[in-house]
Parts: structure tokens; C-alpha cells; sequence
């Protein structure tokens, strides 16, 4: 064949193939205190959650997905970063006035999908701190989401039930009075001001353990504040406020790809829902939270399909740990949970070793290329930047996300199995491989007083086989000496980074 004759082959191939599919979208819609049981699909009753049985219908439902911590501010930290977050400290739980715990400049999940041509924003609850040790909410505020790879950000800085009790858009308090300078104290209260301890009969939900300090909106919280007044939020048109936001970013940048990481607020206390939520779950405020948060779903999604943009956008719903009942609100959850069961077939919750502390509902949708469906592979939120960075053709930097591996095909519906091994995190470590779980011999109480959650704590090793026995309640550590001995060798090479 000529030179010519191959050049004309070649170029009528190259006409005759198919042009390559634009990136997806990417929106991680990422829930607060939502356990495995509080959704329709994962078997609360019927018609509680449609928008999310939605998703599930046209996507995959994942039914051994994980947050990587059982509590909020890691969950968050390891979803970001790609590590695991019990190998640095201070990201346990934050107070509102904690720094930013993510250096700024290093690589996230947010700056891998900027740097591969998305618009990024971060819209809801961030709880990963906010400045450095001089911050001062009554000016620019950063480093913050911004530094770490989001282009636009519309965020509460830590969670409800802690001051500041006010929103940040990019780098300023969102209705700052510079006539009404805020003061954010956690090491002492503030002379003059009210607290939920001392003054009652100010409030119009009470605390059952702590959140006594700072009055605002009528809810005492965790901390002392001062001024601020214009700027300060309701809790029940929070959602509502989260969910324009998330909206109006989809709106803004239909014509180019992007990446919204939409963390609400709801089921997290203080539970507050919007009026016209009250009552429909039958459930109280914890209930009709739940339903606030299908609703802020919809509204997504109604966005997306109205943009024309739902075949060619990859949609994960998820949770950053498993569901508490009383988390330090009389808000009557516990005596209205009726037959509801927040942590469905699983043991324990959140803050617990035991599965429900990260086994959460986990739903991708991807229309133009993953099949509706079921899947049993063991998948974790701490690979999410390694895996959307797959998505796009990048590299995950391995220096900086030591433990997130590439599992886009388990994420597609590709492979069944997932994860060889995956550690689960709450005050301590837990390991799964396959159908195997185990808890070492940890001190400590057994139950939180508070929360009256059970926490996996025992003097003995602990090991479960969960097909057999998805509520942990057979210890057959002394019966499978093998699966222990292995599990043990699991652990040890994830603590020494292997």
C-alpha cells in the first residue's frame, strides 16, 4: 500500500470512529449521621426516601460500602485527602474554631478534578477547619476550602450544633456587620451572653447531654459566641439554603464539567427540619430530617435533568458514618423511632467499632455508562481520589494519598469483589477482608453512656464471619485461628503503611 493509499485509510478510520465521550460530571452528594436502615431502599418502609430509591433504581446499590470513621470530621478529612485519617492527629472531631487540618497546596480530591479542567465547589457542611491560629471571623477567613483545590465554596464551618453559627462563602462570613463584630471563645464563656445551662427558658429545643453553651435560634450549642446577629443562620431553612446553592452551581456551569461536593447537614442534630417537613415521616424531627434530606436529593436531580446533564453525570450518594438516635437533643427520636431501624441488620452506630459505625448507604448513578444494579464489593470513601482520578486519566499522587487505591471498576459495576482489605476506624481500629471482620482485645467501656450506642470494645479479639452473621453477634475468634492470624497480619501492615 502507498504512502498516500495508508494515509486515506488511516484518516477515513479516524472519521468513521466514534468521538470520545466528554468527561462526566461529578456530584458527591455526602450525608451527615445517615445510617444504612434510614433509607427506603435499604429497608426503612416504603416511600420515606423516593429520590433516593431513585438513584438506587438507576444506578448501583452498593451493600458493603464504607465511610472510613465512624464519626463526621474524619470521615471527611479521608474522602478528600486519601488517607486514612487515624494516621495523623488532631482529625478527630473539630470544635468551630479549629484550623484548617488540610495543608494547603496538597493534592485532593477536589484540586485532581480542578486540575483536570472541572469547576469545583464545595457547598454545605465542611468540618475540616477554617485559617490558622490567628483566624478572625471578622475577615477574610482562609486557608480553607479554596486552598485545598475548590474553586467556589458556600459552607458552615464546623456542624449545627457548633459555633460559629454562621455561613462562609469563598473567604467571608456571608451578612458580616462590621458595626456587629462575632466572637468565637471554646476555652471559656463570654461575659454577658446567654447559655443553654444557665438560661433555660431561652431555649426552644433542650439538650439531653452537653450542647449547653451559646444560645442561638433558640438552640444551645457546643461553644461560646458573640455578635454577629444579621449573619447568623435559622436551622430550619438551612437545607433549603445548602440546597440553592448546590442548584445555582449546577445552573452556573451546565456548559463546562464539574465537580459538587454537596454535604448537607440533615440527619445531623439539631434537628430542625423546615415546616413543611414536620410530621411525614412519622418518626419526629430525626424522621422528617431524613425526609429534608430526599428532598435536597430531588432537588439536585431535578437540576441535572432540567440541565440536560443527567445521562453524562456520575452521581454517588453517601453517608460520613453510621446513624445515632440521641446525639444531645430531647428531640424524641428514640421514642418515635417505632419499628425504624437506623442501622438496618447491623451492630452498633456511630462512634462504634461494629459495622453499622461505617456500613453506610452508598449509591452511583452514571447513566451513559453504568448498568442499574446490585453489588456486594467492599468499597470505601477513602479511595475516592485515587478512583475519580482514574476517571479523568490522572495519576493519584501515592506521597499524599497513601491508602486510596483505583477502584473505578468496582465503582462502574466492573468487579464484583472490590477491596482485599479495608480498615474501619471509631476511637480504634477494625479490619475487613472478604467475609471476615475483626476488632482486637481493646479497653475500654463497652457502651456510650449518651448515646447508648455499643462501641465493639471487649478484653478478647473479635472476630465475625458476616455472611453468616451480619449482626456480629457470634464471636468465633477461638473456632477460625487462620482468618484470625491473617486479619491480625492485615492490621499490622496497614499501621506500618503497607
Amino acid at each position: 500500500m502507498s504512502r498516500w493509499a495508508l494515509a486515506l485509510t488511516s484518516l477515513v478510520v479516524l472519521l468513521a470512529s466514534p468521538a470520545p465521550a466528554a468527561p462526566p460530571n461529578v456530584v458527591v452528594i455526602y450525608a451527615d449521621d445517615l445510617g444504612y436502615g434510614d433509607v427506603s431502599c435499604y429497608g426503612a418502609k416504603t416511600g420515606l426516601t423516593p429520590n433516593v430509591d431513585r438513584l438506587a433504581k438507576e444506578g448501583i446499590k452498593f451493600t458493603d460500602a464504607h465511610a472510613s470513621s465512624a464519626t463526621c470530621t474524619p470521615s471527611r478529612y479521608a474522602i478528600l485527602t486519601g488517607e486514612y485519617p487515624w494516621r495523623r492527629q488532631g482529625t478527630g472531631v473539630l470544635p468551630g474554631d479549629a484550623r484548617l487540618i488540610i495543608e494547603p497546596g496538597r493534592a485532593t480530591l477536589a484540586s485532581v478534578l480542578r486540575d483536570a479542567g472541572y469547576r469545583t465547589a464545595a457547598v454545605g457542611k465542611w468540618h475540616l477547619g477554617l485559617g490558622d491560629d490567628k483566624l478572625d471571623w471578622n475577615g477574610p477567613i482562609k486557608p480553607g476550602p479554596l486552598e485545598v483545590g475548590f474553586d467556589e465554596c458556600f459552607i458552615m464551618a464546623a456542624t449545627g450544633d457548633r459555633v460559629p453559627c454562621v455561613y462562609v462563602k469563598d473567604h467571608e462570613v456571608v451578612g458580616r456587620d462590621p458595626a456587629d463584630p462575632i466572637v468565637v471563645r471554646y476555652d471559656a464563656p463570654i461575659a454577658g451572653e446567654p447559655t443553654g445551662k444557665a438560661n433555660p427558658e431561652l431555649l426552644r429545643l433542650r439538650p439531653s447531654h452537653g450542647h449547653d453553651m451559646a444560645v442561638v435560634d433558640g438552640v444551645s450549642r457546643i461553644g461560646h459566641m458573640k455578635g454577629g446577629a444579621k449573619a447568623r443562620w435559622r436551622d430550619e431553612t438551612m437545607a433549603e439554603t445548602f440546597t440553592s446553592e448546590a442548584v445555582g452551581f449546577i445552573g452556573r456551569n451546565k456548559e463546562r464539567p464539574f465537580f459538587l461536593y454537596f454535604a448537607t447537614h440533615d440527619v445531623h442534630v439539631p434537628r430542625l427540619p423546615h415546616p413543611r417537613f414536620l410530621g411525614r415521616s412519622g418518626m419526629g424531627p430525626r424522621g422528617d430530617a431524613i425526609v429534608e434530606f430526599d428532598w435536597s436529593v430531588g432537588e439536585v436531580l431535578k437540576a441535572l435533568d432540567e440541565a440536560g446533564l443527567a445521562a453524562n453525570t456520575l452521581v454517588v450518594l453517601t453517608s460520613d458514618n453510621g446513624p445515632v438516635v440521641d446525639d444531645g437533643y430531647r428531640d424524641e427520636a428514640a421514642e418515635k423511632l417505632g419499628g425504624h431501624k437506623p442501622a438496618g441488620p447491623f451492630r452498633g452506630g456511630k462512634y462504634s467499632k461494629f459495622e453499622a459505625g461505617t456500613r453506610v448507604p452508598f449509591v452511583v448513578r452514571w447513566p451513559a455508562r453504568v448498568k442499574p444494579g446490585e453489588s456486594a464489593a467492599l468499597v470505601g470513601q477513602v479511595d475516592f481520589l485515587a478512583t475519580f482520578a482514574a476517571l479523568v486519566g490522572r495519576t493519584a499522587p501515592r506521597a499524599t494519598a497513601p491508602d486510596a487505591q483505583d477502584q473505578l471498576r468496582a465503582l462502574l459495576g466492573e468487579d464484583p469483589k472490590g477491596r482485599e482489605v479495608l480498615i474501619e476506624h471509631a476511637g480504634g481500629l477494625a479490619v475487613r477482608r472478604g467475609k471476615w471482620k475483626f476488632i482486637p482485645a481493646t479497653d475500654g467501656r463497652k457502651t456510650n453512656p449518651a448515646t447508648n450506642t455499643e462501641l465493639g470494645n471487649d478484653d478478647k479479639p473479635q472476630l465475625y464471619d458476616l455472611d453468616a452473621d451480619p449482626g456480629e453477634t457470634r464471636n468465633v475468634a477461638d473456632d477460625h485461628p487462620d482468618a484470625l492470624d491473617r486479619l491480625r497480619k492485615d492490621l499490622a501492615e496497614a499501621r506500618k503503611g503497607r
